[in-house]
This record gives structure tokens, sequence and C-alpha cells, in this order.
């Protein structure tokens, strides 16, 4: 690959403010031509199918903030010839935006996998990684993820990587660098290699991935990254926090995509003050699902960092009997469209009755804490307060989020475990409570008296006296 020319797309990343290139909080810009603009720090949303779970795209255009997505390629890639190849579009457009209808400024990113993943038996092999399609277990090899951005023209690709399900030993250490290693070297050569005529060089970014291993571990292909790819990568994806310790200052230009999965936005801070631009953050979905209202902001309001009273709880469980006449707004003074024009005790009510439109509601609403939360934060780093401001938002706010009281919705296909002898299912057997009918049954069976019962038969079960009770009635 020629190393004098980047051969990149036309992606950009600036840092706006910062206090070292690595290991600090910072504020950036990334822009791609065409698309909407993302300031960072920023959360990246999830999609389950390309859908944000619970909220119909009409409602993400109208009523959220939402100017970014990642989609996972297992998604889409349950038949050999999968639909979403198929999709007509203009060479200048993605045909997987097509085929999820989502508006071409939108910045989409693709991976090989949804995330949170689901657990795959630990299948992966020197060419594919193992993934869970609608109709089960299945091999994707690094070749046809290539040709996948290649066809679907994404606007930020990540990486192939070799994950462990559990912690892997040495030997397993070594496979998951040298794979991860060849799967970009590879990638890279095909999307924006010299061999590759001009018009035909892939016009998505290419975040090469980090693995969640010790420097000392992958110093080689960190050493590549820092001088052989870097003039073909257009950002990095990290699956840990502490990779943000790693990254070679000379690679300290590039974007970082952390994928994380936050407990509390306590973590969200902290990751943010390592380094991370953007992250996954399951948290609000979360939330969602168990029927908590997330209520925080940041910096913490002025008034409650000079309270004495008990942490405030990270967010309101709306199953809860003390909401069904509550009229007040999910969050105080919240200018979301669910707190402008409903309240708590009608969400509770949809909660109790099962209706999908409490959980649409609930996301509209934590979809907008959060975006509320990283503004803050990106105002907090330019102010050169963020140090400070975390230390009083740890003050105020609980450290855990509360409790679900209540059932969530009904679980997705992709949220059950694999099939197996512990795997957990997501509502009981309907068919159970037909246990305890059949055992009356049997037990009412013994009491009656069959067609072949003689006389001393009929009094042993006191015929007589049913059938004079029965006279008398």
């Amino acid at each position: 690959m020629d190393q004098a020319t980047p051969a990149s797309p036309a992606m950009t990343f600036s840092v706006l403010a910062s206090t070292a290139p690595v290991l600090a909080p910072r504020v950036g810009k990334l822009a791609i031509p065409g698309r909407k603009t993302l300031a960072t720090p920023h959360h990246v949303p999830l999609t389950s199918r390309g859908t944000v779970p619970h909220v119909a795209h009409d409602v993400m255009r109208d009523h959220t903030e939402i100017n970014s997505l990642y989609a996972g390629l297992e998604d889409f890639i349950a038949k050999k010839q999968a639909p979403v190849y198929k999709t007509p579009a203009a060479d200048h457009e993605s045909p997987l935006k097509k085929f999820i209808c989502v508006a071409e400024d939108m910045p989409l990113i693709l991976g090989p996998r949804r995330f949170p993943p689901i657990t795959c038996p630990p299948a992966n092999t020197s060419a594919s990684i193992a993934l869970l399609t609608s109709i089960g277990f299945t091999q994707l090899s690094a070749h046809d993820y290539v040709k996948a951005v290649q066809k679907l023209r994404p606007d930020i690709a990540v990486g192939m990587v070799d994950l462990a399900n559990k912690q892997p030993g040495s030997k397993r250490r070594g496979k998951m660098v040298d794979r991860t290693h060849a799967w970009t070297r590879d990638a890279l050569e095909q999307l924006y290699g010299d061999a590759v005529p001009e018009q035909e060089k892939s016009k998505s970014a290419y975040f090469a991935p980090v693995l969640p291993l010790d420097n000392a571990q992958q110093s080689l292909y960190l050493d590549d990254l820092e001088s052989e790819f870097r003039w073909d990568i257009s950002g990095l994806a990290l699956y840990q926090s502490a990779s943000l310790g790693f990254v070679p200052e000379s690679l300290a230009h590039l974007p970082r995509l952390l994928f994380s999965e936050p407990e509390t936005p306590h973590t969200i801070l902290r990751d943010v003050s390592l380094g991370a631009d953007l992250l996954t953050t399951p948290l609000q979905g979360a939330a969602s699902d168990g029927g908590i209202a997330m209520e925080f902001t940041f910096p913490a309001p002025a008034a409650l960092q000079e309270s004495k009273s008990e942490p405030r709880p990270l967010g309101i469980d709306l199953w809860t009997g003390d909401h069904t006449t509550d009229t007040s707004p999910l969050g105080e003074e919240c200018a979301c469209y669910a707190c402008k024009n409903y309240h708590r005790a009608y969400i509770h009510h949809l909660l109790l009755a099962k209706e999908m439109t409490a959980w649409a509601l609930l996301q509209v609403h934590n979809f907008h804490v959060m975006d509320t939360f990283f503004a803050g934060v990106r105002g907090s780093i330019q102010r050169g307060s963020f140090e400070q401001d975390v230390e009083a938002f740890a003050r105020v706010y609980a450290t855990s989020m509360p409790e679900s009281s209540g059932k969530g919705p009904r679980l997705r296909g992709y949220q059950l475990p694999a099939n197996g002898p512990e795997q957990r299912r997501g509502k009981p057997k309907a068919w159970g409570l037909l246990d305890d009918a059949k055992q009356k049954f049997a037990e009412a069976q013994s009491e009656i008296a069959t067609p072949d019962t003689d006389a001393s038969g009929l009094e042993e079960h006191g015929f007589a006296e049913r059938l004079e009770s029965s006279l008398q009635q």
C-alpha cells in the first residue's frame, strides 16, 4: 500500500478541546460528506434488525435527536442470498440504508455482530467468526464480510475481530492477535489497496479493531496499525476501556469507538475521562425495557450539589403503585416529547396493560436524557471543569440504577440464550397451569363410578346419597 497518499475516505475528525492526546477527555467533531456531523463524545444508538427497539422511524425522526446508528451484519444474513444484497440503490446510496429505510444523511456504522452480542459456540476459525442469525448459528468469513461492506456501503465499517467468550489462555490470545491482524491487513488491501481501481475503492471509513488484551500481547499488531496501516484506517474500535491506554500518540488523531456496556452514567463518565469519543450505551434501552424512566443531568444541578440529602436515584420505576394518580412528567423540566404530552400515571397504566406505547414513550424519554447528558459532558470538557463536575455528579446521584419491579416487554428472539438444557425461557410455559387441573381430574376420576361397576361399587361411591341429594335439589 502506498503510504505517501492516504487512500481512506473523506471522513474527517477534528479535536476541538483536550488536555492531552491520550487518556484524557476531549471534545471533537466527526464529519462525513453528506451526513449529519457528530459532536463527540456521544453515544451511538444500537439497532435490532436496523431499527432502534420500540422506536419507529417516523418517531425517531420527529421526536428524538438520534443522529447515528449501529447495525450488525448478522441481523440481515439469515439466508445465503440475503434480500439486503438485492436492494436497488444508486452508486452514491447505501443499499443497507435503503433496506432499513434510514435517511441517507444518517451516519450508519456496520459491524459483523450486533451489540451486545449473543454468546456463540467457540467456533471462530482462522478465516471466519461464529454469529447468530434468526435461523441459528453460522459462520461469517472475513472475505464475505469485506464483500458485504463493499455491497452495502455503510458510512463506517468496523473491522472483524476475533473475540473469546471467556477469559482466553495464552495460546488463544495469540490466535486472537494473529487472526485480527490478518483480517485487518486483508480487508484494507481489498477495500483501499493499490490493486483496487480508483473508482472501485470503498468509500466506507474503516475502524480498525483493538483487542481487549494487554498492550504487550498485541504490540506487533499495534505497531502495524501505527506504521503500515495508518494511512488506510479512519478510526479505532475498542472493546474495553483499558484499551484506551494502548492507543499510540501517533494515532491519537483518530476517533475512538468504544463498544461498552456501562451499567450507570458514572461508568460512562469514566470512559469519557479516558478519551472515548463514541460509546455504545445499552443502558437506556435496558432501562426502557424495565419500565425505568432515567432522571439525571450532567453537570448535576447546583441546588442538588449544595443539598445534604441522600443520593438521588438515577431513574424512576414506573411500575410501582404510587404513580397511579401521579400527573407529573417523567422528568423534572424535561423537554422530551413524552414529558410534554403525557404523565407518569398514563405510562404506569400502559405498562400494567402491557401496551407497547409505554416502552416507546420511555425509550423516547431515555434517549433524550442521554442526549442531554452527553451535551452536558461536552460543555463541561470545553469549560475545563469536567473533573470537578464528575466528582459532584458522584456525590449527588446513586451509584446504581433502580431495580425494576415489573416484567419487561416480550423478549426478542436473539435476546434468548442459545438452545440448551439450561436455556432460560422468556415466558413461563402457558400449559404449566394444566398440570394442576390434570391432577385434580385424576383424583376426581377415582371417585366416579364406571358403567361396569356393580351394586357394591355404587354403594362404595355413595351413589344412593348423591342421587337423593340431586333429586332434592
